[in-house]
């Protein structure tokens, strides 16, 4: 009889704490499957809306210098594995990415770069990077727009240099991606 009081009494305590760590396994699993999440905000747009398609008329996207105005505090490891993400987000996004055609020239500089610390234990996993971003067109050197975009990890699954670049490259090719036509889907 003590032995099954004893059972009840544990899932009984499993059904308090179960909740709080099934959303956690929850969270962690979904941020293994979408990564980093990137998310950026106009400084000075490329276009006054984004229904204006002013990016169509070019054929590459080039990641161009980013910079370290963090005084240092900025791992290198992140401006290297940056044009990796890039290119693969380009790839997600379907935007032509190979040489030839007019060129936009993606250059920024690191505002701000944040490793988990006492934010990240008060309020769970919590990592950004922050970047003031230009485009550029490449022949003109002339300035299109100016973007805050910031690349975040909110799963402990997602922690690193590499998972933040991952984010900031992804709000960089959302930028240009919202601004250059939709390609049709194959077979359409």
């Amino acid at each position: 009889m003590k032995r099954a009081i004893g059972a009840v009494a544990m899932i009984v305590a499993a059904g308090f704490v179960a909740p709080g760590c099934l959303s956690r396994a929850v969270k962690e699993g979904f941020g293994t499957v979408r990564g980093a999440k990137g998310v950026y905000a106009p400084v000075m747009p490329l276009a006054p809306s984004k229904t204006d398609k002013v990016l169509a008329s070019y054929a590459h996207f080039e990641l161009g210098t980013f910079t370290d105005d963090f005084g240092g505090r900025t791992p290198p490891r992140l401006v290297r594995v940056l044009p990796t993400e890039f290119e693969k987000e380009l790839a997600v996004k379907k935007l032509p990415s190979g040489p030839g055609g007019k060129t936009l020239l993606v250059r920024g500089r690191i505002l701000y770069y944040e490793e988990e610390g006492l934010m990240g234990l008060a309020f769970g996993d919590f990592e950004e990077v922050l970047a003031r971003v230009e485009f550029v067109d490449k022949a003109s050197n002339k300035v299109l727009g100016v973007y805050d975009c910031v690349g975040r990890t909110t799963e402990s699954v997602n922690r690193g240099v590499e998972k933040k670049a991952e984010g900031l490259a992804k709000a960089m090719v959302a930028v240009i991606s919202d601004y250059y036509p939709k390609r049709e889907k194959d077979g359409d």
